[in-house]
């Protein structure tokens, strides 16, 4: 059976908050100084991305179903002007994850790009979006989809205070 895409619903909070939550332990395994991982971190991806995607106007919440079963989701917004990014109006994707079980089945590609027409429809007249530097897998799907690099993150850690 192929892989539909669709807008999250109530009851696909679960498998939100637990997909949000693998998407944070992976962030924290490539690099646990600057990647936080909450307390509760399930519950609260299961909180925000419900609320989020009961906000259609401003953000969009999809899933990819394969066999009946949610295999991965994309998160993103419509954004105003960011003058501390200096960007202009844009749509932002946030957050992929696709299940391990689901990967190389074309889904990831699937989800981006219904997000990006998804934001487009919104207006949104770019879309853009951030990825750790050590997902190496993520960055070259992007690339292949049409991103391309604008900016490099960089972090640093401060000394301890006395």
């Amino acid at each position: 059976m192929p892989v539909t895409i669709r807008a999250a619903k109530d009851s696909d909070a679960p498998a939100l908050g637990r997909m949000g939550a693998a998407l944070a332990r992976q962030h924290h395994g490539f690099d646990a100084q600057r990647f936080m991982v909450p307390d509760d971190v399930e519950s609260g991806y299961r909180w925000w991305l419900g609320k989020e995607a009961r906000r259609p106007q401003e953000a969009v919440v999809l899933v990819a179903e394969l066999d009946g079963e949610v295999v991965g989701y994309c998160y993103g917004r419509l954004e105003g002007v960011d003058w501390n990014m200096l960007l202009d109006k844009h749509g932002a994707l946030h957050d992929i994850w696709v299940e391990a079980k689901a990967r190389g089945t074309g889904t990831g590609r699937l989800l981006a790009e219904a997000m990006v027409q998804r934001l487009t429809e919104m207006g949104a007249p770019r879309v853009v979006l951030s990825t750790a530097a050590k997902n190496e897998a993520a960055r070259r799907l992007f690339e292949r989809l049409g991103w391309r690099p604008t900016m490099v993150e960089m972090t640093r850690e401060t000394p301890p205070r006395s």
